[in-house]
């Protein structure tokens, strides 16, 4: 019997067949009840074995500091090596064969995919970030950088700590400024991280003591027309929120 890999996928994301991602879970059975540089560390070996499996094990990973900031890291050229961006809480690339990456704990992990240019965009945005608009950010710096529209894009939020575990719904704020942007597709798992512990890693829960989820996301090296007929196919007409478990 095959053991299940500690991973979540969404169907909005999957429908694009250039787009890889995940959002890896709580690891059963390592100790994470120490500082945040020590549990990444202790969880390193597991999220490198988890890369190999879903595809992305040769692709560098780009990861940022996530300061609970604005900042967005843009990357337009190539790259070979992983790297992580100081000051940064998001990352944009229409590069492929490159793994975004963004550890979170209770702080929302918010994918955006441009199936048309193609680019993608992978956000960490908590109350903070939330408050200084991190992800409309992003999504104008796909724009402008990459020639992204807004009615195109995909936006997947993954799981979060939401009320009443927390006073801020800013899942639902998130939501609103993708509205704002002009986004269409939306959608939203709806999953509280703080009441599934056994599932995913809480700092409000666990009292700062824990590890981290890892998001990632890529865009694979195929060819233009497949890319164009993904494109066409993941298409949907009208404005929606789906909330998908």
């Amino acid at each position: 019997m095959t053991k299940r890999l500690p991973i979540e996928t969404f169907p909005a994301l999957g429908a694009v067949g250039f787009c890889r991602h995940a959002f890896i879970e709580r690891i059963p059975g390592i100790d994470v009840s120490e500082d945040k540089a020590e549990a990444l560390r202790r969880l390193d070996a597991v999220h490198s074995e988890i890369r190999r499996e879903i595809g992305m094990a040769d692709w560098p990973l780009l990861t940022v500091e996530q300061v609970h900031g604005n900042k967005v890291a843009v990357i337009d050229g190539d790259v070979r090596l992983s790297k992580e961006f100081s000051g940064c809480d998001a990352l944009i690339t229409n590069r492929r064969q490159i793994a975004l990456g963004i550890h979170v704990a209770d702080c929302c992990a918010v994918y955006i995919l441009d199936p048309t240019t193609p680019a993608i965009g992978l956000v960490h945005s908590g109350k903070k970030g939330t408050e200084l608009a991190i992800v409309a950010k992003a999504i104008e710096q796909m724009r402008a950088r990459f020639g992204s529209q807004p009615s195109n894009l995909i936006v997947q939020l993954s799981p979060c700590i939401r009320p009443p575990h927390y006073e801020t719904d800013f899942a639902a704020k998130i939501i609103g400024q993708c509205q704002s942007c002009g986004v269409r597709q939306i959608f939203d798992c709806s999953i509280c991280t703080a009441c599934h512990p056994d599932r995913y890693y809480s700092y409000r829960a666990e009292k700062g003591k824990t590890g981290r989820m890892l998001a990632l996301l890529g865009l694979k090296n195929v060819r233009r027309g497949l890319m164009k007929a993904n494109s066409a196919l993941s298409a949907r007409p009208g404005e929606s929120v789906r909330r998908v478990r």
